[in-house]
């Protein structure tokens, strides 16, 4: 129970068909990364009217070093990283499974929209029914057996009609904005957030160059930037509409380009998780390379358990390395990995 809308309405649904319901509230964020406004105390209210147990847990040391450390190593490694797949993949149904297990939990339900479905083969997930709210992508590396606990009962609902069930159930946060931005990032300052947290680092502008090693201009530090932006660069004139094409963090280069240059036909895919039954050695998928962006298709080689090679079949502009790939067939997720760093 984060104290949002959705985590809230679905407590409320299963308080309401029966089930003996308790929540869960987990505290992860400490200084420098804990934005001002927390939802804690929303959660317990929440409890408190729907007159279910709550619990509240401390996993600020668990979060602070598998959600946080590896969004800001990523960064500081050229990539532009996904939080929110980590923390589902070792917080939510990762620590807190565990911990609800703990306390007698049989299943562990989420506000997420996105579609568990149990058959003869196991659970398999799927989008979530309206399209503009799914969250599937964000949890493709889940482990199956891990997904076996999950229940997703937002999975057919539109964001108002969740409203109105946290609504009808008396709860006053029904009209609760949504958050835009990651947890722990306040404003979207990915720079203060990761100088505050590794000043030894520090950082360093460095040159601006196009594809064939001229220097355009200068950039204020790498962290500052990712792969696909066209904006807040500093290098107009004549140089026409550019691009971020690479961030090159071993020679502090950021590397431009024309719209042209930033489209990606081939990548890599490490880390897979695989949610399908016996991985094939080849299959053409729909792929999700970001998660605002739409799926492409995609014929998929796979490598070895971990490792996979892709060729995109549509136009994708602006791959980033550190970005999640997730393979859909129909509604289901059959799996995804994490972009490797690009030629």
């Amino acid at each position: 129970m984060s104290g949002g809308v959705d985590s809230s309405a679905a407590a409320a649904m299963l308080k309401q068909q029966g089930y003996d319901v308790f929540g869960i509230t987990m505290d992860l964020l400490a200084p420098p990364y804990r934005p001002e406004h927390l939802s804690i105390a929303d959660a317990a209210d929440v409890a408190s009217r729907l007159d279910i147990e709550h619990h509240y847990i401390n996993m600020k040391e668990e979060f602070a070093a598998k959600v946080v450390r590896y969004f800001t190593d990523s960064y500081l490694q050229g990539m532009t990283p996904s939080p929110c797949i980590m923390c589902n993949k070792f917080i939510k149904l990762g620590t807190l499974a565990d911990k609800a297990r703990d306390l007698g939990a049989d299943i562990l339900v989420t506000g997420h929209y996105a579609d568990i479905r149990l058959t003869a083969r196991g659970a398999e997930l799927h989008r979530a029914e309206d399209l503009t709210r799914d969250q599937s992508y964000f949890l493709f590396a889940v482990k199956k057996a891990a997904l076996q606990m999950l229940r997703c009962p937002l999975a057919g609902y539109t964001k108002d009609q969740t409203r109105e069930i946290a609504r009808n159930a008396g709860l006053s946060i029904y009209k609760k904005s949504d958050s835009q931005d990651i947890c722990f990032v306040a404003d979207g300052k990915y720079a203060e957030l990761i100088t505050g947290l590794r000043p030894e680092v520090g950082v360093f502008p460095g040159d601006i160059v196009d594809t064939s090693g001229k220097i355009l201009g200068q950039h204020k530090g790498l962290i500052n930037y990712t792969v696909g932006q066209r904006r807040g660069m500093g290098i107009g004139g004549n140089t026409g509409i550019l691009y971020v094409l690479k961030i090159d963090a071993r020679e502090n280069r950021l590397i431009v380009g024309s719209k042209e240059e930033l489209l990606c036909r081939s990548l890599t895919i490490s880390e897979i998780n695989w949610l399908g039954e016996e991985m094939p050695a080849e299959a053409e998928f729909m792929v999700k390379l970001r998660s605002r962006q739409k799926a492409v298709p995609a014929k998929v080689r796979f490598i070895s358990q971990e490792k996979a090679e892709l060729t995109l079949l549509d136009e994708f502009y602006g791959v980033a390395p550190g970005q999640g790939c997730c393979f859909y067939d129909g509604t289901r997720v059959m799996g995804g990995g994490i972009i490797d760093r690009l030629p």
